[in-house]
């Protein structure tokens, strides 16, 4: 009897040692022996040659290697079309076997999402975007931050008040841009205002180029954009203008024209993100049954910087200083109210601010932009 109640005790202690174990492992699945080699897969809009919005992404993947050495093997995959295109390239990399893929442009969204499903094993992080399941996490940058900075300096900066600003794409993102810039540009000076021009596409540097000289001719001294080449800067050189950088410094393509440059600082979160997977603990996030989750950072986590500010007179730099410190310990609120449209319109009254679903739907221009947001 005693041999049987030293077993049963044995079995009991075994099970409860095994659950344990079990409630103890991370909940996103097992942890990567430090020895193992992670694969990591990219997909780029374009090729690091754009100076803009990939080079920054590659930067970041620089960041990656140079962090993890030989515990890392990165697979790129350039020019990816967004589409039916993307959808083959990210099927392609999971069939490759990467153990995480990272798909850096917003119009990846769906093609991410439907190879996500396909196989639920690899993990999948998807930039800019806002669709997300249980291995398929988001990951974006409050680009608007250093666009309210830009207009605070563009204002300061006008002699002609007209500011010429180019979109790619009438989505949120941008336009919450361009009112972005619109509230920093009316808190120094009320009587500027800004000309959108949609390009209808990331890289261009033709179209972007050609957009720039329009506004030019139309009186803008200040220029600013949302699309991904040095081609805007360097008509503003060319014809006298100033203007700001986008998502990497590009003061060498234009070294009298940039004020400064928005700096998108994608290698930190594509380090954590890794790092998370290697140990285990990949995204256990927000959502039901503990799905990924968003992360959505700015200044004040140094995903978005901004590059020395440059061509200006000091009384402008420091005002600039006082808008980027204030945005970043939040005493500055961008959107807070009282906010009208540019129909006149009120948005929200004083004492309220838009949250972030507000933003995601923003589908309008607030006082200071002219025109309307084409549908």
């Amino acid at each position: 009897m005693a041999n049987k109640k030293s077993l049963i005790i044995i079995i009991v202690l075994f099970l409860v040692a095994a659950i344990f174990f079990i409630m103890s492992q991370p909940k996103d699945g097992k942890k990567i022996a430090s020895d193992e080699t992670t694969k990591v897969g990219f997909v780029y809009l374009t090729t690091p040659g754009d100076h803009g919005w990939t080079y920054a992404h590659d930067l970041g993947k620089q960041m990656v290697e140079k962090h993890f050495g030989d515990k890392v093997k990165v697979s790129i995959v350039e020019n990816v079309a967004e589409g039916p295109d993307a959808t083959r390239v990210i099927r392609e990399l999971a069939v490759q076997g990467n153990d995480i893929i990272f798909t850096t442009s917003f119009g990846y969204m769906d093609p991410t999402l439907k190879v996500a499903n396909e196989f639920p094993d690899i993990k999948f992080e998807h930039m800019t975007g806002y669709k997300r399941t249980k291995n398929l996490a988001t990951g974006n940058i409050r680009f608007y931050e250093g666009r309210y900075v830009q207009g605070v300096v563009a204002g300061m900066m006008t002699k002609s008040n007209k500011i010429g600003y180019i979109g790619a794409y009438p989505i949120s993102e941008v336009i919450m841009g361009i009112n972005a810039f619109a509230q920093g540009l009316r808190s120094v000076n009320s009587d500027a205002k800004i000309s959108v021009i949609w390009a209808n596409t990331w890289y261009d540097p033709v179209k972007e180029a050609d957009a720039a000289k329009v506004h030019i001719a139309e009186g803008a001294d200040i220029l600013a954009q949302h699309t991904d080449s040095p081609a805007m800067l360097q008509i503003a050189e060319k014809n006298g203008a100033l203007g700001f950088g986008q998502s990497t410094d590009m003061e060498a393509f234009a070294q009298n024209a940039q004020l400064f440059a928005s700096i998108n600082n994608w290698g930190p979160y594509y380090i954590k993100k890794i790092e998370q997977l290697r140990n285990g603990t990949w995204n256990t996030g927000d959502g039901p049954d503990h799905w990924p989750g968003n992360t959505w950072g700015g200044l004040s986590t140094n995903m978005l910087v901004l590059s020395e500010f440059k061509n200006m007179p000091d009384d402008v730099a420091n005002k600039a200083s006082e808008a980027l410190e204030g945005v970043k310990n939040g005493s500055i609120k961008i959107f807070a109210g009282p906010l009208k449209k540019n129909t006149g319109e009120e948005v929200i009254p004083s004492g309220k601010e838009l949250d972030d679903g507000a933003l995601w739907g923003m589908n309008y221009y607030l006082e200071g932009v002219i025109g309307n947001v084409p549908n």
